[in-house]
């Protein structure tokens, strides 16, 4: 496993948090990166779009006077969620945006495109692609993404069918350069496991929800810390990818759990506005939300990862 150089000697536990759509913001991602894991948003949160330069100036401008004041511990890079699908009708821009405050890592969904990998390349950064099964892994590095971010059952949001012991096996049979494993991770000592089944990081989404600085509803949070794995509703209804949702905001739209139809995947909207009232009202959530206990700020969460992930490894060697 190579890892990505940008991230050696950078991460207090070996954790890329998840862009999460509408959630993440420079305050969240700030304080990701302040505590020791790559803090990330989605392109598509900073509405209307000129409001990205705000966002990455307020970003890096903060984690340069950091790393300026604490040089023997400096914090961890940050990434941008870019969502590729046509839809989207703000990438150009966002990309250019991206461009100009050299965007150490950028993590692509739904579509790869070659001309954008050159493009975060061109200015030294990096790639990594979210998967969820071996022909889109395949498509992505064909592509020239620099990694892969497979996306298993469990993860919140879109997401896929496929073990992540099944996957990351076949993947591990033809690339051995960056992976970060998505997929019901919440704790340190799921962040050691993904590393044992071969990824190089763990990626982490649903448990930043419930953390102070998370641009989500009181409820929103309150959602995550009261529910289990068996709250979890798998559907394609909302968006036209299939993605876990908590039930009791399903329930809150007067809609029936257990018998939602299927969706059209041609009506996929990831424009300027299109997906924004699935994910205000729908919540995305993962499976692994059991073990999150309370809301507390990103920082502490962290540090509760960092003590897991240390006791696995005692744990392990006996």
């Amino acid at each position: 496993m190579a890892g990505l150089e940008i991230l050696k000697g950078r991460l207090s536990v070996p954790v890329i948090a998840a862009p999460l759509f509408i959630i993440s913001n420079p305050k969240l991602v700030i304080a990701q990166c302040k505590a020791g894991v790559v803090g990330s948003f989605p392109a598509l949160n900073a509405r209307p779009q000129s409001q990205l330069d705000e966002w990455l100036d307020e970003i890096t401008s903060e984690l340069d006077s950091y790393n300026a004041a604490n040089p023997d511990k400096p914090a961890a890079p940050f990434a941008v969620n870019q969502i590729v699908h046509r839809s989207n009708d703000r990438l150009e821009d966002d990309l250019a945006s991206c461009e100009k405050y050299k965007v150490p890592l950028v993590i692509t969904s739904l579509g790869a495109r070659e001309e954008l990998n050159q493009a975060v390349h061109s200015w030294g950064g990096k790639t990594l692609h979210d998967i969820i099964n071996i022909k889109f892994a395949h498509k992505a590095l064909e592509k020239g993404a620099d990694g892969l971010i497979p996306v298993c059952a469990g993860a919140g949001g879109h997401a896929g069918e496929l073990s992540p012991f099944a996957l990351m096996a076949e993947i591990r049979e033809f690339f051995d350069g960056p992976v970060a494993l998505s997929g019901s991770i919440s704790t340190g000592g799921g962040a050691l496991a993904a590393q044992a089944m071969g990824a190089d990081y763990a990626y982490i989404g649903s448990a930043f929800i419930a953390t102070d600085e998370a641009r989500a509803s009181e409820d929103y949070k309150q959602g995550i810390v009261d529910g289990r794995a068996d709250d979890i509703v798998y559907s394609s209804l909302f968006t036209g990818v299939s993605g876990n949702y908590l039930k009791r905001s399903i329930q809150n739209a007067g809609l029936d759990p257990d018998n939602l139809p299927e969706s059209d995947p041609s009506a996929m909207n990831f424009g300027s506005g299109g997906a924004a009232k699935a994910w205000k009202d729908i919540w995305g959530s993962g499976q692994g939300i059991g073990s999150i206990k309370k809301i507390q700020g990103a920082g502490a969460y962290v540090s509760e990862l960092q003590a897991q992930y240390e006791a696995a490894k005692q744990r392990v060697m006996g």
